[in-house]
């Protein structure tokens, strides 16, 4: 025979570690939280984009982009409070900036082998 469990403590969605520590389960702290998630993901999001798929493009391009991503995050950060985007985003941004840093230096070595073989 199945029993009624009388629970009277609300029940906290699953959050992501960083929601947790910025207080998204509190729902007074909640726009906080969420305001705080939102700044790092276009904090990042603009990182990775400028490591990783921007080019040299004309100013209002650039503030369509960067329009289309602002608003394009606010949906991203709803996302999450349960996925790690946050953290996906700062793997992509570590990945991409090492990658930048290899491509430069191979760069330089190839100029300094080109100088010297002149």
């Amino acid at each position: 025979m199945l029993s009624a469990v009388n629970n009277t403590e609300p029940v906290a969605p699953d959050m992501t570690p960083i929601a947790q520590w910025l207080g998204a389960t509190d729902p007074e702290n909640f726009l906080f939280a969420f305001m705080i998630m939102y700044i790092i993901i276009n904090a990042l999001s603009i990182l990775v984009f400028n490591l990783g798929f921007a080019r040299k493009l004309p100013v209002l391009k650039n503030v369509v982009i960067y329009a289309v991503m602002f608003f394009g995050n606010i949906f991203i950060t709803f996302l999450a409070l349960s996925l790690p985007i946050i953290e996906s985003l700062f793997i992509a941004a570590l990945v991409l900036g090492i990658y930048k840093l290899q491509l430069k230096r191979h760069k330089n070595d190839e100029q300094k082998s080109e100088e010297e073989h002149s």
